[in-house]
């Protein structure tokens, strides 16, 4: 018996949130997939232009104290050129990470959180993941003990 078949004799599948709605597309589902991974990248992007700010920051502290010890420690001349030249100093023209990270947020990332939710309200009343929860219906093995279609079908 094929995964295919096995699956026909389960009565397991997707909560009512991850079924596709009636009249909808597998060309529309495939391209709400591939926006939303686009989003999950970007999402990532995010994730690591926080970390570059934390890091950033955590480096101009570091670069503070290492100013105080070069001073503790006789090299005044130089501690003086890296607390004035380097410490605090913007990342870019004008801007310190924070700004970076608040225009991004609230211009790049807040339009494609944007317009992703508006394509899945507009095309499929505002569901999340069909074309991954069609993907986990294909490659599940059905009846099998780990490959439920839902938290709600583990055995009891």
């Amino acid at each position: 018996m094929t995964n295919d078949d096995a699956q026909r004799s389960d009565s397991q599948g997707p909560d009512d949130q991850h079924q596709v709605p009636e009249g909808v597309s597998e060309a529309t589902v495939e391209a709400l997939g591939t926006l939303s991974a686009a989003v999950e990248v970007i999402e990532h992007a995010r994730g690591l232009l926080y970390g570059f700010h934390r890091l950033t920051g955590t480096a101009d502290l570091n670069l503070g104290e290492a100013v105080e010890q070069l001073r503790k420690a006789g090299h005044t001349e130089l501690a003086d050129r890296i607390d004035t030249e380097l410490v605090g100093r913007n990342v870019i023209a004008g801007r310190w990470t924070f700004q970076i990270v608040e225009d991004y947020d609230d211009g790049y990332y807040a339009l494609a959180k944007e317009l992703e939710r508006t394509a899945r309200d507009e095309l499929v009343q505002g569901r999340r993941h069909l074309f991954e929860a069609g993907m986990k219906e294909d490659r599940r093995t059905a009846g099998e003990r780990h490959h439920e279609a839902t938290p709600a079908d583990l055995p009891s």
